[in-house]
């Protein structure tokens, strides 16, 4: 007889959801979904708060990456006002965005993606785990924990929270960088560096080889992507334009505030999350597996896939290490772990260029602000991909409509497909085991939604 195959919750990911994969009468998958069923709520409740506390409100949506809806917001209502932050206001926002990235990439790939490599991902799930993992390399897990705790702590010492962070405002940033804080952080973040370069070596030499099949395999399926690069074409995570790109890797580019005309929101009834499309490829919304149509992926993976190239060394060369074994645009779902720890790399280098430019200590922080009517998005690169604040403001700057695209929501149709070809390939005539529904979990954990 047909049955349902629930997982729920879906483990080791920054949010919740479930899978429910329906079997046919001979026990193979006829249909899969992933629900999504958290409250989608904030577009409607700041209607009508006065526009500059929106960064403080808006950042409680996620607590992994609240920097990013912190300074897209703030990005947004500097548009709605119609004000433009002063070069080192700008730059200490880009920093903070810049060190969260570094530590939410070690919290995912240790966290919650490793396990399924190094403890193997048909063991007890009892020690699938970060626990597991610690008690298998205690030295490294130390390291692990080391790390992360001094990145979190510099957005702390420095910005006075480093969750549900209010340290950007309106037109800039609320205090300057002190000169020994720059050399305090420089020193730190050279330290992280070093160990972002020892992470991606030895998921190199000692995870990904072991496991390439699968990585080439599991919940593989071919999209577009999306990201957002600066006038050369390099990876940008602040600022820049949005660049959509086909399977076949052309692509058109557009500036943040034009998005709607280029991308369209869909939504299905088993889930509260809208699924964004490509409304400018005029294919319409299909999650088909032979035949998607307007589908595209963000996130890391999407980001090194349309970037043409990484604006600093070390990540340079990974890149064109990865495109030299995967090629471009690289479709493997499970790379999203190896692209991470690109990212990685780029994320560290470019906070050191950063504090080492001089101008980042200036005092000149922030613009004067007059609220007005206007409209304006802010767009940056969340950890989960291209996150777009999209505010309007009535003539005393309250907030009359807001729509925001959170990274992962891109992603949604496309966790559907993997999640929908993994359980296809692996469930067969009934027979489901524990691993095999842990592999069905590993696509989705690999957009770390």
């Amino acid at each position: 007889m047909s049955q349902t195959i629930t997982i729920a919750p879906i483990t080791r990911i920054e949010g919740h959801a479930s899978i429910a994969i329906q079997l046919d009468d001979a026990g193979n998958v006829q249909d899969s979904k992933v629900h999504i069923m958290s409250l989608r709520g904030f577009e409607k409740f700041v209607e009508g708060k006065p526009a500059e506390e929106l960064p403080r409100i808006v950042n409680r949506i996620c607590g992994i990456c609240p920097w990013q809806h912190h300074l897209a917001s703030n990005k947004a209502v500097d548009r709605c006002f119609g004000v433009t932050p002063p070069p080192a206001g700008r730059k200490l926002r880009e920093l903070m965005q810049t060190i969260s990235h570094a530590e939410d990439k070690l919290l995912h790939f240790f966290f919650l993606a490793a396990a399924d490599f190094v403890i193997g991902p048909d063991s007890d799930y009892a020690v699938r785990n970060v626990i597991g993992i610690a008690r298998a390399n205690p030295e490294l897990a130390r390291k692990v924990v080391q790390m992360r705790y001094m990145a979190k702590m510099m957005l702390e010492k420095f910005a006075g929270k480093a969750i549900h962070p209010i340290a950007g405002v309106v037109g800039g940033f609320s205090k300057p960088l002190l000169e020994a804080e720059r050399k305090e952080f420089l020193a730190k973040m050279h330290q992280l560096l070093d160990f972002a370069l020892f992470t991606i070596d030895f998921a190199k030499t000692e995870i990904f080889p072991k496991y390439l099949d699968t990585i080439t395999s599991l919940g593989a399926i071919k999209t577009g992507f999306i990201g957002t690069v600066d006038d050369d074409g390099a990876l940008d995570l602040y600022d820049g334009k949005i660049r959509l790109m086909k399977p076949d890797m052309s692509f058109i580019e557009f500036d943040s505030q034009d998005y709607a005309d280029y991308i369209g929101e869909h939504v299905e009834p088993y889930s509260y999350g809208k699924l964004p499309y490509a409304r400018c490829w005029n294919e319409g919304f299909s999650l088909d597996l032979a035949e998607p149509r307007g589908i595209y992926r963000s996130n890391c993976l999407a980001r090194v896939n349309v970037a043409d190239k990484m604006a600093t060394p070390r990540a340079q060369a990974e890149l064109e290490e990865f495109r030299e074994k995967f090629g471009r645009p690289a479709q493997a779902t499970l790379l999203y772990h190896w692209a991470r720890l690109i990212e990685e790399v780029y994320a560290c280098e470019h906070a050191i260029e950063l504090l080492e430019d001089p101008e980042i200590t200036d005092t000149n922080i922030r613009a004067k602000v007059e609220p007005k009517a206007g409209r304006g998005v802010g767009c940056l690169e969340a950890p989960r991909g291209t996150l777009i604040h999209d505010y309007a403001t009535d003539e005393n700057g309250l907030i009359t409509r807001a729509n925001m695209i959170v990274g992962t929501t891109h992603n949604l149709g496309p966790i559907n497909m993997s999640v929908n070809q993994a359980a296809r390939s692996l469930i067969k005539n009934g027979e489901i085991s524990e691993g095999t529904l842990n592999r069905i979990e590993m696509a989705v954990r690999a957009y770390d939604p």
